[in-house]
């Protein structure tokens, strides 16, 4: 019996001994990835001053904001005071960026992390790809550039500060700020002053916009608050896959050219929840722009949702499928406008603005044909073409200083298919003197609008040239 209870015991031990061995043999191969603090990416020569060109593939609009959440990916976080920034808001972090940038870039699911509590200062980078699936760049802290045209590099670009470039599944989030230290660029001499002694003088006049994605595809961006740009705040040119969520976008309401967020040649776009309040379109969207859906995002100071301007220098402009609803805006100079040169081609087609509410806007429902930033533009022939635009619940109040609704359309290229059911805008103070106007537009009236919209002329134009010269 003894020497059975022995035998137990003997094997026992066996057992405990090989799962012991066991474990240790898995924590050894479960470690963690080290990070590679290698050099910094050369900036690649084409995005300086690219020429637009939109992706070939397809995707959809990311329907997840946050789908890299650097929770489920400690492994792979890169931290910028890992790779030398210090984050005192005036030692130049450029090169731990680009660094942490590297080795984030090499790895599925990375993270280039810039903390709270820090304040961190670069100058104008390009942050490129191809890199590995699902890259974040998460911003807690506070990222900014040099601090005005004086202590600008030389050697960098004055036309653009962050740039990221061909990538793909790729993420800016977090809870930080990006500052733009933007009043010395509106102070250059140059810029269009709006105050009542302002002025305008010859001389370099070149701002960086803020953030541009080039060439790159399902991108999220969420998040952030984005402030004082020098230029635009946020540019997307030849993207395809964009969902903007949770954005705060904000510069003073006469900082010239800062517009909020500004896409082109770029296809499935969301943008929601958002606040911009700028000194000029807090959205713009130009040529090569289709399928984009604007929604629950409020507007003001600034001047307004803009569709153009399309079709400068003879050239044809294309946008489509645009949708903008439940949308506030406020205090602005424009609310929802298209804008457009003669002498271009091209078409504006399927555009619904819905469940918008104006307060204090001028100009609230705009469509401009003779666009020009001087008195000297010449009447043309050819036009961009306007049709199937379709405003509905549209309400709230105007700036009597300009008529609420203006249809100036082309003479030989009418706009059609304006459809107008719902509106009803009222005067903030005062009491209007001018009629709507309306100029070779036609459409329907679903149901009356206020004020009465007489000068819109019912059905289609009896002489409609042919337009298929002006398809996309």
């Amino acid at each position: 019996m003894e020497s059975i209870r022995e035998l137990l015991l003997i094997l026992l031990a066996v057992i405990l001994l090989v799962q012991n061995l066991s474990n240790v043999e898995a924590r050894y191969h479960h470690h963690k990835k080290q990070k590679n603090k290698g050099s910094t990416v050369p900036p690649p020569a084409s995005p300086e001053n690219p020429v637009s060109s939109s992706p070939s593939y397809s995707p959809s609009v990311p329907s997840d904001p946050y789908p890299n959440d650097p929770v489920n990916s400690t492994d792979c976080i890169f931290d910028v005071r890992d790779y030398g920034a210090v984050g005192d808001g005036s030692a130049d972090d450029t090169a731990a960026f680009r660094a942490a940038w590297k080795a984030a870039c090499a790895v599925e699911a990375g993270v280039v992390l810039a903390p709270s509590d820090y304040v961190f200062k670069i100058t104008s980078t390009i942050f490129s790809g191809p890199c590995k699936p699902r890259l974040v760049f998460q911003l807690d802290g506070v990222l900014m550039p040099p601090d005005g045209p004086d202590t600008w590099p030389k050697a960098d670009s004055r036309k653009q500060w962050l740039v990221f470039y061909k990538l793909d599944d790729m993420t800016f989030t977090g809870k930080g700020t990006i500052e733009g230290n933007g009043q010395p660029w509106w102070d250059l001499p140059c810029k269009p002053h709006r105050g009542p002694n302002g002025s305008t003088s010859s001389g370099p006049c070149d701002s960086p916009a803020l953030i541009r994605f080039f060439m790159s595809s399902n991108l999220v961006v969420s998040g952030l608050t984005i402030q004082n740009s020098p230029q635009f705040h946020m540019k997307f040119d030849g993207c395809e896959g964009v969902m903007i969520d949770k954005l705060s976008i904000s510069s003073p309401k006469l900082s010239p050219n800062t517009d909020g967020i500004h896409i082109e040649n770029t296809k499935s776009v969301g943008i929601y929840n958002s606040m911009i309040s700028n000194g000029d379109d807090c959205i713009s969207i130009g040529t090569g722009c289709s399928d984009v859906d604007i929604a629950d995002v409020t507007c003001g100071p600034s001047h307004g949702i803009s569709i153009g301007s399309l079709g400068a220098h003879y050239s044809q402009a294309c946008v489509s499928n645009i949708t903008v609803r439940n949308a506030i805006i406020r205090e602005s100079d424009n609310g929802l406008r298209i804008k457009t040169w003669q002498g271009g081609t091209g078409c504006v087609s399927d555009l619904s603005f819905e469940n918008i509410q104006m307060e204090n806007v001028r100009n609230c429902i705009n469509i401009d044909q003779y666009y020009c930033l001087s008195k000297e533009c010449l009447n043309q022939t050819s036009a961009v073409f306007v049709t199937g635009i379709t405003y509905r619940n549209i309400k709230g109040t105007y700036d009597v200083r300009t008529p609420p609704i203006h249809f100036a359309c082309s003479d030989t290229v009418p706009c059609t298919k304006i459809t107008m059911a719902e509106v009803e805008l009222l005067p903030y103070e005062g009491q209007l003197l001018d009629d709507p106007f309306c100029w070779n537009a036609y459409g329907t009236q679903e149901t009356l609008t206020i004020p009465p919209i007489d000068c819109l002329q019912e059905g289609e134009p009896q002489s409609e040239q042919e337009v298929s010269a002006y398809g996309c």
